[in-house]
Protein backbone atom coordinates (compact mmCIF):
# COMPACT_ATOMS: atom_id res chain seq x y z
CA UNK A 1 0.00 0.00 0.00
CA UNK A 2 0.96 3.63 -0.33
CA UNK A 3 2.53 4.11 3.10
CA UNK A 4 2.79 7.87 2.65
CA UNK A 5 -0.97 8.22 2.20
CA UNK A 6 -1.59 5.83 5.10
CA UNK A 7 0.74 7.72 7.47
CA UNK A 8 -0.76 11.08 6.48
CA UNK A 9 -4.26 9.75 7.21
CA UNK A 10 -3.08 8.40 10.56
CA UNK A 11 -1.66 11.82 11.50
CA UNK A 12 -5.01 13.45 10.66
CA UNK A 13 -6.80 10.82 12.73
CA UNK A 14 -4.52 11.41 15.72
CA UNK A 15 -5.20 15.14 15.36
CA UNK A 16 -8.95 14.40 15.49
CA UNK A 17 -9.46 15.40 11.84
CA UNK A 18 -11.63 12.35 11.22
CA UNK A 19 -13.08 13.52 7.90
CA UNK A 20 -9.61 14.20 6.58
CA UNK A 21 -8.44 10.83 7.88
CA UNK A 22 -11.38 9.10 6.20
CA UNK A 23 -10.52 10.75 2.88
CA UNK A 24 -6.86 9.76 3.35
CA UNK A 25 -7.53 6.11 4.13
CA UNK A 26 -10.01 5.91 1.24
CA UNK A 27 -7.41 7.38 -1.12
CA UNK A 28 -4.87 4.86 0.17
CA UNK A 29 -7.32 2.04 -0.51
CA UNK A 30 -7.99 3.29 -4.04
CA UNK A 31 -4.31 3.79 -4.91
CA UNK A 32 -3.23 0.74 -6.91
CA UNK A 33 0.17 2.15 -7.89
CA UNK A 34 1.73 0.38 -4.91
CA UNK A 35 0.84 -3.30 -4.35
CA UNK A 36 -0.79 -4.28 -1.05
CA UNK A 37 0.92 -6.65 1.34
CA UNK A 38 -0.98 -9.38 3.15
CA UNK A 39 -3.48 -7.95 5.64
CA UNK A 40 -3.10 -4.32 4.58
CA UNK A 41 -6.53 -4.09 2.93
CA UNK A 42 -8.13 -5.32 6.13
CA UNK A 43 -6.12 -2.82 8.18
CA UNK A 44 -7.24 0.11 6.00
CA UNK A 45 -10.90 -0.92 6.20
CA UNK A 46 -10.49 -1.27 9.98
CA UNK A 47 -9.20 2.32 10.16
CA UNK A 48 -12.00 3.50 7.86
CA UNK A 49 -14.49 1.91 10.24
CA UNK A 50 -12.88 3.74 13.17
CA UNK A 51 -13.20 7.06 11.32
CA UNK A 52 -16.88 6.38 10.64
CA UNK A 53 -17.36 5.58 14.32
CA UNK A 54 -15.83 8.93 15.23
CA UNK A 55 -18.16 10.60 12.71
CA UNK A 56 -21.12 8.87 14.38
CA UNK A 57 -22.06 6.77 11.39
CA UNK A 58 -22.31 3.26 12.91
CA UNK A 59 -24.20 1.74 9.97
CA UNK A 60 -21.39 2.48 7.52
CA UNK A 61 -18.83 1.56 10.18
CA UNK A 62 -20.33 -1.94 10.39
CA UNK A 63 -19.92 -2.33 6.63
CA UNK A 64 -16.29 -1.19 6.82
CA UNK A 65 -15.49 -3.60 9.66
CA UNK A 66 -17.16 -6.42 7.72
CA UNK A 67 -14.90 -5.63 4.74
CA UNK A 68 -11.89 -5.76 7.07
CA UNK A 69 -13.04 -9.14 8.40
CA UNK A 70 -13.33 -10.48 4.86
CA UNK A 71 -9.56 -10.07 4.41
CA UNK A 72 -8.39 -13.52 5.53
CA UNK A 73 -4.84 -12.26 5.98
CA UNK A 74 -5.95 -9.63 8.50
CA UNK A 75 -6.29 -11.78 11.60
CA UNK A 76 -7.76 -9.30 14.12
CA UNK A 77 -11.08 -11.06 14.64
CA UNK A 78 -11.71 -10.16 18.28
CA UNK A 79 -11.18 -6.41 17.87
CA UNK A 80 -13.34 -6.27 14.74
CA UNK A 81 -16.16 -8.28 16.30
CA UNK A 82 -16.05 -6.07 19.41
CA UNK A 83 -16.27 -2.92 17.26
CA UNK A 84 -19.18 -4.33 15.26
CA UNK A 85 -20.93 -5.18 18.52
CA UNK A 86 -20.46 -1.62 19.77
CA UNK A 87 -21.82 -0.21 16.52
CA UNK A 88 -24.93 -2.41 16.70
CA UNK A 89 -25.40 -1.43 20.34
CA UNK A 90 -25.36 2.25 19.39
CA UNK A 91 -28.18 1.44 16.96
CA UNK A 92 -30.06 -0.26 19.85
CA UNK A 93 -29.87 -3.58 18.03
CA UNK A 94 -28.85 -5.46 21.15
CA UNK A 95 -29.44 -8.95 19.78
CA UNK A 96 -26.92 -8.44 16.98
CA UNK A 97 -24.61 -6.63 19.40
CA UNK A 98 -24.72 -9.63 21.74
CA UNK A 99 -23.89 -12.03 18.91
CA UNK A 100 -20.77 -10.10 17.89
CA UNK A 101 -19.56 -9.57 21.46
CA UNK A 102 -19.79 -13.33 21.98
CA UNK A 103 -17.76 -13.92 18.82
CA UNK A 104 -15.16 -11.45 20.07
CA UNK A 105 -14.59 -13.22 23.39
CA UNK A 106 -14.34 -16.57 21.60
CA UNK A 107 -11.25 -15.37 19.71
CA UNK A 108 -8.25 -16.83 21.62
CA UNK A 109 -5.95 -14.22 20.04
CA UNK A 110 -7.99 -11.26 21.33
CA UNK A 111 -5.80 -9.49 23.90
CA UNK A 112 -8.48 -7.41 25.63
CA UNK A 113 -11.63 -9.55 25.96
CA UNK A 114 -12.79 -7.47 28.95
CA UNK A 115 -13.95 -4.83 26.44
CA UNK A 116 -16.25 -7.31 24.73
CA UNK A 117 -17.39 -8.75 28.07
CA UNK A 118 -18.40 -5.25 29.23
CA UNK A 119 -20.29 -4.68 25.99
CA UNK A 120 -21.91 -8.10 26.25
CA UNK A 121 -22.99 -7.43 29.83
CA UNK A 122 -24.62 -4.16 28.88
CA UNK A 123 -26.36 -5.75 25.89
CA UNK A 124 -27.72 -8.53 28.12
CA UNK A 125 -29.01 -5.92 30.59
CA UNK A 126 -30.76 -4.07 27.76
CA UNK A 127 -32.40 -7.37 26.82
CA UNK A 128 -33.49 -7.97 30.42
CA UNK A 129 -31.12 -10.89 31.04
CA UNK A 130 -29.73 -9.99 34.47
CA UNK A 131 -28.06 -13.34 35.19
CA UNK A 132 -26.35 -13.57 31.82
CA UNK A 133 -25.21 -9.96 32.21
CA UNK A 134 -23.75 -10.86 35.59
CA UNK A 135 -21.73 -13.69 34.06
CA UNK A 136 -20.27 -11.27 31.49
CA UNK A 137 -19.42 -8.59 34.06
CA UNK A 138 -17.80 -11.24 36.27
CA UNK A 139 -15.54 -12.27 33.38
CA UNK A 140 -14.66 -8.62 32.73
CA UNK A 141 -13.76 -8.13 36.40
CA UNK A 142 -11.51 -11.21 36.40
CA UNK A 143 -9.66 -10.24 33.20
CA UNK A 144 -6.11 -9.34 34.25
CA UNK A 145 -5.87 -6.90 31.34
CA UNK A 146 -8.84 -4.86 32.56
CA UNK A 147 -7.49 -1.50 33.79
CA UNK A 148 -10.75 -0.56 35.50
CA UNK A 149 -12.34 -3.63 37.13
CA UNK A 150 -14.32 -1.40 39.50
CA UNK A 151 -16.88 -0.65 36.80
CA UNK A 152 -17.34 -4.34 36.05
CA UNK A 153 -17.80 -5.08 39.75
CA UNK A 154 -20.28 -2.22 40.11
CA UNK A 155 -22.36 -3.60 37.24
CA UNK A 156 -22.07 -7.10 38.68
CA UNK A 157 -23.61 -5.77 41.89
CA UNK A 158 -26.50 -4.30 39.90
CA UNK A 159 -27.12 -7.74 38.40
CA UNK A 160 -27.13 -9.38 41.83
CA UNK A 161 -29.67 -6.79 43.02
CA UNK A 162 -31.88 -7.64 40.04
CA UNK A 163 -31.58 -11.29 41.05
CA UNK A 164 -32.68 -10.38 44.61
CA UNK A 165 -29.28 -11.27 46.07
CA UNK A 166 -28.29 -8.15 48.06
CA UNK A 167 -25.60 -9.92 50.10
CA UNK A 168 -23.72 -10.86 46.95
CA UNK A 169 -24.24 -7.32 45.62
CA UNK A 170 -22.67 -5.91 48.80
CA UNK A 171 -19.67 -8.22 48.39
CA UNK A 172 -19.26 -7.09 44.79
CA UNK A 173 -19.41 -3.40 45.75
CA UNK A 174 -16.94 -3.92 48.61
CA UNK A 175 -14.53 -5.60 46.21
CA UNK A 176 -14.83 -2.64 43.83
CA UNK A 177 -13.82 -0.25 46.62
CA UNK A 178 -10.23 -1.49 46.59
CA UNK A 179 -9.63 0.04 43.14
CA UNK A 180 -9.04 3.68 42.27
CA UNK A 181 -11.98 5.31 40.50
CA UNK A 182 -13.34 8.71 39.54
CA UNK A 183 -15.37 10.65 42.14
CA UNK A 184 -18.54 10.17 40.07
CA UNK A 185 -18.01 6.40 39.90
CA UNK A 186 -17.33 6.34 43.64
CA UNK A 187 -20.57 8.21 44.33
CA UNK A 188 -22.55 5.79 42.18
CA UNK A 189 -20.87 2.88 43.92
CA UNK A 190 -21.82 4.19 47.38
CA UNK A 191 -25.41 4.88 46.29
CA UNK A 192 -25.69 1.34 44.91
CA UNK A 193 -24.18 -0.06 48.08
CA UNK A 194 -26.68 1.92 50.15
CA UNK A 195 -29.57 0.29 48.33
CA UNK A 196 -28.00 -3.16 48.70
CA UNK A 197 -27.57 -2.64 52.45
CA UNK A 198 -31.17 -1.41 52.70
CA UNK A 199 -32.42 -4.47 50.84
CA UNK A 200 -30.42 -6.63 53.24
CA UNK A 201 -31.89 -4.90 56.32
CA UNK A 202 -28.57 -3.26 57.33
CA UNK A 203 -29.93 0.24 57.81
CA UNK A 204 -27.00 1.80 59.67
CA UNK A 205 -24.62 0.70 56.90
CA UNK A 206 -27.13 1.90 54.29
CA UNK A 207 -27.31 5.37 55.82
CA UNK A 208 -23.51 5.60 55.95
CA UNK A 209 -23.18 4.54 52.31
CA UNK A 210 -25.77 7.08 51.15
CA UNK A 211 -23.99 9.79 53.19
CA UNK A 212 -20.76 8.95 51.36
CA UNK A 213 -22.53 9.13 47.98
CA UNK A 214 -23.82 12.67 48.50
CA UNK A 215 -21.02 14.05 50.69
CA UNK A 216 -19.34 16.11 47.95
CA UNK A 217 -22.64 17.65 46.80
CA UNK A 218 -22.24 16.59 43.15
CA UNK A 219 -24.38 13.44 43.10
CA UNK A 220 -28.18 13.26 43.24
CA UNK A 221 -29.79 10.06 44.47
CA UNK A 222 -32.43 8.45 42.28
CA UNK A 223 -36.04 8.53 43.47
CA UNK A 224 -36.02 5.07 45.02
CA UNK A 225 -32.52 5.56 46.46
CA UNK A 226 -33.81 8.74 48.14
CA UNK A 227 -36.69 6.75 49.63
CA UNK A 228 -34.26 4.09 50.90
CA UNK A 229 -32.03 6.79 52.36
CA UNK A 230 -34.86 8.45 54.29
CA UNK A 231 -36.09 5.10 55.53
CA UNK A 232 -32.58 4.10 56.60
CA UNK A 233 -32.21 7.34 58.55
CA UNK A 234 -35.58 6.80 60.20
CA UNK A 235 -34.75 3.18 61.00
CA UNK A 236 -31.46 4.16 62.60
CA UNK A 237 -33.10 6.94 64.59
CA UNK A 238 -35.78 4.62 65.92
CA UNK A 239 -33.57 1.51 66.20
CA UNK A 240 -35.92 -0.26 63.82
CA UNK A 241 -33.82 -1.80 61.08
CA UNK A 242 -35.91 -4.90 60.44
CA UNK A 243 -38.09 -3.74 57.57
CA UNK A 244 -37.21 -4.31 53.93
CA UNK A 245 -37.60 -0.93 52.33
CA UNK A 246 -35.38 -1.21 49.30
CA UNK A 247 -36.37 -0.30 45.78
CA UNK A 248 -34.12 -1.26 42.88
CA UNK A 249 -33.53 1.91 40.90
CA UNK A 250 -29.80 2.22 40.42
CA UNK A 251 -28.58 3.10 36.96
CA UNK A 252 -25.75 1.03 35.60
CA UNK A 253 -22.51 2.96 36.04
CA UNK A 254 -21.68 4.81 32.86
CA UNK A 255 -22.53 3.77 29.33
CA UNK A 256 -20.01 1.18 28.24
CA UNK A 257 -20.91 1.57 24.62
CA UNK A 258 -19.08 4.92 24.91
CA UNK A 259 -16.21 6.40 26.82
CA UNK A 260 -15.12 9.92 27.69
CA UNK A 261 -13.60 10.71 24.29
CA UNK A 262 -14.93 8.21 21.75
CA UNK A 263 -18.33 7.55 20.19
CA UNK A 264 -17.55 3.88 20.89
CA UNK A 265 -15.13 2.05 23.11
CA UNK A 266 -13.49 0.45 20.11
CA UNK A 267 -10.25 -1.30 19.22
CA UNK A 268 -7.74 0.37 16.95
CA UNK A 269 -6.44 -2.72 15.22
CA UNK A 270 -2.71 -3.39 15.40
CA UNK A 271 -2.15 -0.67 18.01
CA UNK A 272 -1.71 -2.36 21.39
CA UNK A 273 -2.85 -0.51 24.51
CA UNK A 274 -0.79 -0.45 27.70
CA UNK A 275 -3.14 -0.94 30.70
CA UNK A 276 -0.67 0.84 32.98
CA UNK A 277 -1.41 4.14 31.23
CA UNK A 278 -4.86 4.23 32.79
CA UNK A 279 -5.19 6.16 36.08
CA UNK A 280 -5.91 3.83 38.96
CA UNK A 281 -4.55 0.69 37.30
CA UNK A 282 -3.92 -1.88 40.03
CA UNK A 283 -3.47 -5.10 38.10
CA UNK A 284 -5.66 -8.17 38.50
CA UNK A 285 -8.44 -8.49 41.03
CA UNK A 286 -6.96 -9.54 44.36
CA UNK A 287 -9.80 -9.17 46.84
CA UNK A 288 -10.28 -11.64 49.68
CA UNK A 289 -14.07 -11.64 49.69
CA UNK A 290 -14.98 -13.96 46.80
CA UNK A 291 -18.49 -14.94 47.87
CA UNK A 292 -20.00 -13.25 44.85
CA UNK A 293 -17.93 -15.44 42.52
CA UNK A 294 -19.15 -18.70 44.02
CA UNK A 295 -22.42 -18.97 42.08
CA UNK A 296 -22.13 -21.20 39.03
CA UNK A 297 -23.17 -20.05 35.56
CA UNK A 298 -25.90 -22.70 35.61
CA UNK A 299 -27.25 -21.32 38.87
CA UNK A 300 -27.29 -17.80 37.51
CA UNK A 301 -29.07 -18.89 34.35
CA UNK A 302 -31.64 -20.80 36.40
CA UNK A 303 -32.20 -17.75 38.57
CA UNK A 304 -32.70 -15.58 35.51
CA UNK A 305 -35.36 -17.90 34.12
CA UNK A 306 -37.20 -18.07 37.42
CA UNK A 307 -36.73 -14.48 38.60
CA UNK A 308 -39.52 -13.47 40.95
CA UNK A 309 -40.32 -9.80 41.42
CA UNK A 310 -40.54 -8.75 45.03
CA UNK A 311 -43.00 -6.10 46.19
CA UNK A 312 -41.28 -3.43 48.25
CA UNK A 313 -43.00 -2.20 51.43
CA UNK A 314 -43.00 1.48 52.24
CA UNK A 315 -43.69 3.01 55.63
CA UNK A 316 -45.64 6.16 55.07
CA UNK A 317 -49.38 5.93 54.63
CA UNK A 318 -49.47 7.16 51.03
CA UNK A 319 -47.07 4.52 49.81
CA UNK A 320 -48.78 1.80 51.84
CA UNK A 321 -52.05 2.69 50.16
CA UNK A 322 -50.30 2.61 46.76
CA UNK A 323 -48.84 -0.82 47.48
CA UNK A 324 -52.25 -2.08 48.60
CA UNK A 325 -53.82 -0.81 45.39
CA UNK A 326 -51.08 -2.46 43.31
CA UNK A 327 -51.57 -5.75 45.15
CA UNK A 328 -55.29 -5.65 44.43
CA UNK A 329 -54.63 -4.92 40.78
CA UNK A 330 -52.11 -7.76 40.63
CA UNK A 331 -54.66 -10.17 42.09
CA UNK A 332 -57.40 -9.08 39.66
CA UNK A 333 -55.29 -8.39 36.62
CA UNK A 334 -52.18 -10.57 36.67
CA UNK A 335 -50.73 -8.77 33.68
CA UNK A 336 -50.30 -5.50 35.59
CA UNK A 337 -46.90 -6.32 37.08
CA UNK A 338 -45.67 -7.53 33.72
CA UNK A 339 -46.76 -4.24 32.16
CA UNK A 340 -44.97 -2.29 34.89
CA UNK A 341 -41.70 -4.11 34.28
CA UNK A 342 -42.06 -3.40 30.55
CA UNK A 343 -42.23 0.36 31.14
CA UNK A 344 -46.00 0.87 31.04
CA UNK A 345 -47.50 3.51 33.31
CA UNK A 346 -49.91 6.40 33.61
CA UNK A 347 -49.41 9.03 32.45
CA UNK A 348 -47.44 7.37 29.68
CA UNK A 349 -44.12 8.62 28.36
CA UNK A 350 -45.87 9.93 25.22
CA UNK A 351 -48.46 11.85 27.23
CA UNK A 352 -45.82 13.55 29.40
CA UNK A 353 -43.78 14.56 26.33
CA UNK A 354 -46.87 15.88 24.53
CA UNK A 355 -47.78 17.97 27.59
CA UNK A 356 -44.23 19.32 27.67
CA UNK A 357 -44.36 20.49 24.06
CA UNK A 358 -47.89 21.91 24.30
CA UNK A 359 -46.70 24.57 26.75
CA UNK A 360 -43.10 24.26 28.00
CA UNK A 361 -43.47 27.27 30.31
CA UNK A 362 -46.53 25.81 32.03
CA UNK A 363 -44.91 22.36 32.15
CA UNK A 364 -41.89 23.83 33.93
CA UNK A 365 -44.02 24.94 36.88
CA UNK A 366 -46.76 22.31 36.93
CA UNK A 367 -44.83 19.80 39.06
CA UNK A 368 -46.09 16.79 37.11
CA UNK A 369 -43.71 16.89 34.13
CA UNK A 370 -40.20 17.21 35.64
CA UNK A 371 -38.69 15.21 38.52
CA UNK A 372 -38.74 16.95 41.89
CA UNK A 373 -34.95 16.90 42.35
CA UNK A 374 -34.36 19.35 39.47
CA UNK A 375 -33.87 23.01 40.34
CA UNK A 376 -36.05 25.72 38.79
CA UNK A 377 -33.00 27.04 36.94
CA UNK A 378 -32.19 23.60 35.50
CA UNK A 379 -35.77 23.14 34.29
CA UNK A 380 -35.80 26.55 32.60
CA UNK A 381 -32.49 25.75 30.91
CA UNK A 382 -33.82 22.43 29.59
CA UNK A 383 -37.04 24.03 28.33
CA UNK A 384 -35.21 26.78 26.44
CA UNK A 385 -34.70 24.82 23.18
CA UNK A 386 -38.15 23.18 23.30
CA UNK A 387 -40.43 24.38 20.50
CA UNK A 388 -43.70 25.51 22.06
CA UNK A 389 -46.99 24.41 20.55
CA UNK A 390 -45.26 22.81 17.59
CA UNK A 391 -46.32 19.76 15.65
CA UNK A 392 -44.69 17.05 17.76
CA UNK A 393 -44.01 13.53 16.50
CA UNK A 394 -42.88 10.70 18.78
CA UNK A 395 -40.17 8.84 16.85
CA UNK A 396 -39.62 6.09 19.36
CA UNK A 397 -39.56 5.11 23.03
CA UNK A 398 -36.88 2.93 24.64
CA UNK A 399 -38.59 1.55 27.75
CA UNK A 400 -37.52 -0.28 30.88
CA UNK A 401 -39.01 -0.69 34.35
CA UNK A 402 -37.31 2.34 35.92
CA UNK A 403 -36.22 4.61 33.07
CA UNK A 404 -37.14 5.42 29.50
CA UNK A 405 -35.79 7.46 26.61
CA UNK A 406 -38.19 9.22 24.22
CA UNK A 407 -37.08 10.48 20.81
CA UNK A 408 -39.36 13.21 19.46
CA UNK A 409 -39.27 15.57 16.48
CA UNK A 410 -40.95 18.99 16.51
CA UNK A 411 -41.77 21.03 13.41
CA UNK A 412 -40.72 24.70 13.38
CA UNK A 413 -42.82 27.53 11.94
CA UNK A 414 -40.33 27.80 9.08
CA UNK A 415 -40.95 24.19 8.08
CA UNK A 416 -37.80 22.77 9.62
CA UNK A 417 -37.58 20.12 12.29
CA UNK A 418 -35.72 19.64 15.56
CA UNK A 419 -35.19 16.24 17.17
CA UNK A 420 -34.94 15.78 20.92
CA UNK A 421 -33.86 13.03 23.29
CA UNK A 422 -35.98 13.16 26.48
CA UNK A 423 -34.73 11.04 29.40
CA UNK A 424 -37.45 9.96 31.84
CA UNK A 425 -37.59 8.13 35.17
CA UNK A 426 -40.34 6.24 36.90
CA UNK A 427 -42.48 8.34 39.26
CA UNK A 428 -44.63 5.81 41.17
CA UNK A 429 -46.81 4.43 38.35
CA UNK A 430 -46.16 7.30 35.92
CA UNK A 431 -43.18 9.03 34.34
CA UNK A 432 -41.38 12.34 34.70
CA UNK A 433 -38.69 14.08 32.67
CA UNK A 434 -35.13 14.04 34.08
CA UNK A 435 -33.31 15.72 31.18
CA UNK A 436 -33.83 17.07 27.67
CA UNK A 437 -31.17 17.30 24.97
CA UNK A 438 -31.01 17.94 21.26
CA UNK A 439 -30.46 14.76 19.29
CA UNK A 440 -28.56 14.67 16.01
CA UNK A 441 -29.09 11.57 13.83
CA UNK A 442 -26.03 9.73 12.51
CA UNK A 443 -24.45 11.37 9.50
CA UNK A 444 -25.13 9.75 6.16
Amino acid sequence: MNKTLFDQATIRYNNKDYRGALRGYTACLQDTSVPFSLGEVGLIYHRIGNCLVKLKNPTEAIRAYAQAASDDAYDVVGALENNIGMAYASLRDYNNAKLHFQQAVEDPEYDTPYKAYMGLGNAELKLGNSAEAGVAFREAALDEENPDPAKALLNLGICFMALDRPQDAIASYQSAEQFDMSPDTANRLHASMGQAYAANGQMAEAAAAFDAAISDGTYLLSDSASVDYQRALAAVAHSDAGADMSGLDVAVEGDYFTDADDPFFYDEGYEEQDPSQYPGFMGAYSGNDDSFFEASDAELEALSKNLAKKDRKRRNIGLKILVAIIVVIVVLLGAAIFGYTQGLGYPTQDQVVEKLFQDPEAAATSGDVFIDTLSEESIKSMCAPVISGGDIQIDGVNKSMTDSVVYATAKTEQGGSVTYRINMVRDLIGWKVSSIELFFPSQA
